[in-house]
């Protein structure tokens, strides 16, 4: 996914499932020394290779965000890429949205991976080098009914990652927003209605589609910069 020969060292969060978990794959699959945190043990397991590291825990501790982040640096001394993948979504109309469920999205979306960023970018700056990726959502730039906290998670990583953008002009850093629209994991597995019904989306896009789409900001050269990148499918009106 790089022009560079050098093994890269990338952190994706979110890895046991979805868009995370296939990026992870392929990282590994091009050379990648990959660390990969979610909470499923088990879903990270079928990552197995010698170049992949599973740290399984609950990114809103901070304390396991410390110890990822250390163990990463302390081993390899250095980490080029990551990836903040780990997310959820909780929707529904006012008088049935689960609010606990609400505010733990909010949790995890906004406040864990925030910290993880800035925990990252502290050393990125340290070691001069170092490119965050950001799984954003098209809903980061819209709202609709009952999705108003989704998307309200995806506007703030989408203004952070623009105040870092702005921030780390002139710097090697990059920071880079990934903005998709429906794509097939298991995101909405427990939805009544899926919303490639509800929405008339014939063909959602895949997580293979993103996994291109990483794969294009990650060969461009080191002076350019891709803030954002929405990808869409054909049928998605919003």
């Amino acid at each position: 996914m790089t022009n560079s020969q050098q093994p890269k060292i990338s952190l994706v969060t979110g890895a046991s499932s979805g868009i995370g978990h296939a990026i992870a794959r392929a990282l590994a699959a091009e050379g990648h020394t990959v660390v990969v945190t979610a909470r499923r043990q088990e879903r990270l397991a079928e990552l197995d290779a010698a170049n992949v590291v599973v740290m399984a825990g609950d990114l809103t501790d901070s304390g396991f965000q410390d110890q990822v982040v250390n163990t990463v640096f302390d081993t390899y001394g250095r980490c080029d890429y990551l990836f903040n993948c780990a997310g959820s979504i909780e929707t529904g109309p006012i008088e049935t949205i689960d609010i606990d469920k609400m505010t733990a999205m909010i949790r995890l979306n906004v406040e864990a991976t925030f910290r993880l960023t800035y925990l990252v970018l502290k050393r990125f700056k340290a070691q001069g080098s170092g490119h965050v990726i950001n799984l954003s959502s098209v809903m980061g730039t819209k709202v609709r009914p009952t999705a108003g906290a989704y998307a309200a998670t995806k506007f703030a990583m989408e203004a952070l990652s623009e105040a870092l953008r702005m921030e780390l002009a002139g710097t090697p850093l990059k920071i880079s927003c990934i903005e998709p629209g429906l794509v097939m994991t298991e995101l909405h597995k427990d939805w009544a209605v899926h919303p490639k019904e509800s929405m008339g989306i014939h063909e959602p896009l895949t997580v293979d589609n993103i996994v291109d789409t990483v794969k294009f900001i990650l060969q461009q050269p080191e002076h350019v910069r891709i803030p954002k990148l929405m990808i869409l499918p054909g049928d998605h009106q919003i």
